[in-house]
């Protein structure tokens, strides 16, 4: 909103500053922070007023329930005033003709309300015998959406289907129509990856804010023509703008962090990590670093392939790599502390963050 009024500059030069997208960056971060700060004891109160509270037992892992006992009854679906102050962030100071910001604002709120109904599911038990949505709808939904998101890049003339390699400036791959699905993978991908590494106090908001830092980075860079040009990485035209979106994210998980951090008084719950996740790989398509997103998001591949493992092991030849998954209770099973586990998984992905920049050079 505050972007359009650049536009009046002529008439009072005050307002040229809504142009530059460091100033909007810089506010919207701030904005969203704040908003979870000033907002956040009264949701919470609110959470707790309706009895809307983890379900923290594990009936499929009792040695488990020793580490979740101080949990059970915890307020949930934080992930309300994280998605509702970054949808408002957005709202306020992102250029809302550009593509990309619309983009994943749509791709934000879709999985919100696939996540709140999934939360809303599980707390109230309307689906007999089943925690939450199941499996196959949720799928269902996230390759919609994926598809949805694949096709308006397909059929975009001033989008590529073109997958940029790291360290390789000569190697371009194009999928042509195949995109589409391989964004609906990432979009799948990435999103469940940040809901099963959300299993402890702070870690998987930690990892999402390191995450939001690199992106920006590389959103900017990849929406500047001198930068782009200069590091031989695809100029994407109007990607810049995702700077101010990414910004968003990072005062949310800041804010938001203030409350989670162990030991949490609220949990994000599905609502917060689904869009979350959707949200950042959704980003990392349109600047065109999709096979650089593994290297960034380490930790989310790490937890989602531990539960891969898992599951696949155990039905070809009925035993566990772990202790339990995702791996992050296989570490508490071992006799690792959780503030230790959180904390050096966060020193993981700040590593993982600075060499997924130092690529940009290693060409």
């Amino acid at each position: 909103m505050f972007y359009f009024l650049s536009s009046l500059r002529n008439d009072f030069f005050g307002f040229n500053i809504f142009k530059y997208i460091t100033f909007r960056t810089g506010m919207a971060a701030m904005t969203t922070f704040l908003l979870c700060i000033i907002f956040g004891p009264f949701l919470i109160k609110k959470l707790k007023e309706m009895k809307i509270r983890e379900i923290a037992k594990r009936e499929d892992c009792p040695d488990l329930d020793k580490f979740q006992h101080s949990k059970e009854g915890t307020p949930t679906m934080g992930g309300l005033f994280i998605i509702g102050s970054i949808v408002f962030s957005i709202l306020l100071w992102a250029d809302l003709s550009n593509r990309f910001v619309l983009l994943t604002l749509f791709t934000c709120i879709w999985l919100a309300i696939l996540g709140f109904i999934d939360d809303y599911a599980k707390l109230t038990k309307k689906i007999k015998g089943k925690r939450g949505l199941s499996k196959r709808a949720k799928l269902f939904w996230e390759i919609l959406l994926g598809c949805i998101v694949g096709a308006f890049i397909y059929f975009h003339s001033d989008n590529s289907t073109k997958l940029d390699v790291p360290f390789l400036k000569n190697l371009i791959i194009d999928l042509g129509i195949l995109y589409i699905p391989f964004v609906a993978i990432i979009v799948i991908g990435t999103s469940n990856a940040v809901n099963l590494t959300d299993g402890l106090d702070g870690l998987a908001i930690g990892c999402v804010l390191i995450v939001s830092l690199a992106l920006a980075a590389l959103s900017y860079i990849s929406g500047n023509i001198n930068f782009s040009d200069y590091l031989f990485i695809p100029f994407v035209e109007g990607a810049g703008e995702l700077t101010v979106v990414c910004a968003a994210v990072i005062g949310a998980s800041l804010g938001f962090l203030w409350f989670n951090c162990h030991p949490a008084t609220v949990f994000m719950g599905d609502v917060g990590s689904l869009p979350l996740g959707g949200t950042l790989g959704v980003i990392a398509v349109l600047i065109k670093k999709e096979l650089l997103l593994v290297i960034l998001g380490g930790i989310f591949v790490l937890e989602a392939m531990s539960v891969i493992l898992q599951v696949t092991s155990f039905k070809t030849t009925g035993k566990r790599i772990f202790k339990m998954s995702p791996f992050h209770h296989h570490l508490q099973l071992s006799g690792w502390n959780e503030s230790k586990i959180i904390i050096r998984f966060w020193i993981i992905a700040i590593i993982l963050a600075l060499l997924t920049l130092t690529t940009l050079k290693l060409r």
